[in-house]
């Protein structure tokens, strides 16, 4: 794997599921908030994996403001470009980021030659679809604390999830606003329902749930 900006150990995951040959062709990159990884109309000629940090696909609204179409902490970005002829939309990096560039000719190459990663590629696929689903049901529910158990029940490990992108980004993720996710957090923690940490949030498995 080239490293373009720092030495940077790829995410297992990533390792698992692409072939050596591509891990090898690979670039890494470290961007700073406000870059931009691509922007729409442009060739695909990269898929994008997010290893830390936050980008979000937007696209220009009517009225010129942006509306965010997919927020991305940790993984690929993009993947639906693939097969495109351009971009869709555009990708800013909101929260400085480590990502690592899959040239798309080699993917679609070892997609047609390599049975064994063309199923690897679909259970990732699967995987996403499955988050998206538990994203839109999270959207669904009435509450802050209701949406803030969820994302906590379904998106962590041992009921613990990082927000190492900040909470403004969190509240957003969620689609409240951070003022209100921070009134919920307050009481919720005084309540005895979560554990703040520094960059991290935890359910407190020892307190009992309504």
């Amino acid at each position: 794997m080239n490293n373009s900006a720092t030495d940077m150990p790829a995410d297992p995951r990533l390792l698992a599921l692409l072939p050596p040959a591509i891990v090898d062709d690979c670039e890494l990159r470290r961007m700073r908030k406000g870059e931009r990884l691509f922007a729409k109309g442009q060739r695909p000629r990269y898929l994008f994996w997010v290893h830390t940090g936050q980008v979000v696909l937007e696209r220009a609204a009517a009225n010129g403001t942006s509306v965010v179409l997919q927020r991305t902490h940790q993984g690929f970005v993009s993947e639906a470009s693939l097969q495109s002829p351009h971009y869709h939309c555009d990708a800013v990096v909101v929260v400085d980021a480590r990502i690592t560039c899959v040239p798309v000719p080699a993917l679609l190459q070892a997609l047609t030659d390599d049975a064994a990663f063309a199923l690897r590629w679909i259970a990732m696929l699967n995987q996403e679809v499955r988050r998206l689903r538990l994203q839109c049901e999270r959207l669904n529910l009435k509450g802050v604390q209701a949406r803030l158990l969820h994302w906590l029940e379904t998106e962590g490990t041992g009921g613990c999830c990082s927000v190492t992108a900040g909470y403004k980004s969190l509240a957003a993720e969620l689609g409240v606003s951070h003022e209100a996710l921070y009134r919920a957090l307050a009481d919720m923690a005084a309540a005895g329902l979560v554990l703040r940490e520094p960059d991290r949030l935890c359910l407190n498995t020892k307190s009992p749930f309504p």
